[in-house]
């Protein structure tokens, strides 16, 4: 397992941009930034395995499973907490040996990024997990797309809308600038011509200087809209601006009081 691991396994981690949070016997938790990343990493893992294990006898291979989840997690003393970690642990014990299972807000983020087969499983009931939650089989026969080629893939205009900044002092301020957010997301969402970045990734860039090519790269996405709440006596101000990342060019811009 140990020369698995420096051979094989953290390199493929460390080349996806993963981060091993801990490691517990013969596992492992590990956190990425982009759904994308996690999934061709989880792929390029299982096919070496795969591929190491042809000429090994059965009673001797070492097999993995892998479960992924995309959903909110809490920092905690270099730890990390929260359904979104206990349904990834939970699938990954439903995975088949030598397999990959993922939930449905995965399949939903890479199904135009990634050229890969994938079967539903339907609902399944998870220990400790109050509602259902719909699981997938990814396939490991078809490889994952190089990046560019995964970028032609995706035939719909891509958005991620930022979390607008809070740029007055109020608390209150940052709810309602989250909840904004959130809502534009959502609003966008119903339009299906849209391909709209999560939520959850779209706040990792919460309260963070954001470099709009550098995010573009990441989430490969063509428009970008970010925006500002400011509280000015008792009215308050929102800003919003629509950014072609291409060229890092304002299409439009507004102020809302």
């Amino acid at each position: 397992l140990r020369t698995h691991r420096i051979e094989l396994v953290d390199p493929a981690i460390a080349k996806n941009k993963g981060r091993i949070i801990k490691t517990t016997g013969d596992g492992m938790l590990v956190e990425f930034q982009s759904v994308t990343d996690a999934v061709k990493c989880a792929v390029e893992i299982q096919q070496r395995m795969k591929r190491r294990n042809s000429d090994v006898p059965q009673e001797r291979r070492i097999e993995f499973r892998i479960g992924i989840n995309l959903g909110d997690i809490i920092f905690e003393d270099e730890d990390i907490f929260g359904d979104g970690v206990n349904i990834a642990s939970r699938i990954e014990q439903l995975a088949d040996v030598g397999g990959i299972c993922v939930t449905a807000a995965v399949a939903t983020q890479i199904a135009d990024r990634l050229e890969i087969a994938m079967e539903d499983l339907g609902e399944k009931t998870l220990k400790n997990i109050s509602r259902p939650v719909r699981l997938y089989r990814i396939g490991l026969d078809s490889p994952v797309l190089p990046e560019v080629e995964a970028k032609r893939s995706i035939s719909k205009p891509s958005i991620v809308v930022l979390p607008f900044n809070n740029m007055s002092g109020d608390s209150e301020q940052e709810f309602f600038a989250d909840g904004l957010t959130e809502d534009i997301i959502t609003e966008l969402s119903r339009h299906h011509e849209l391909f709209v970045i999560s939520r959850n990734s779209a706040f990792v860039y919460k309260n963070r200087a954001v470099n709009v090519r550098e995010v573009a790269e990441k989430l490969e996405v063509q428009y970008l809209v970010e925006g500002s709440v400011r509280k000015i006596g008792d009215r308050v101000r929102v800003t919003v601006q629509l950014i072609d990342t291409t060229n890092d060019a304002h299409i439009w811009a507004d102020k809302y009081d």
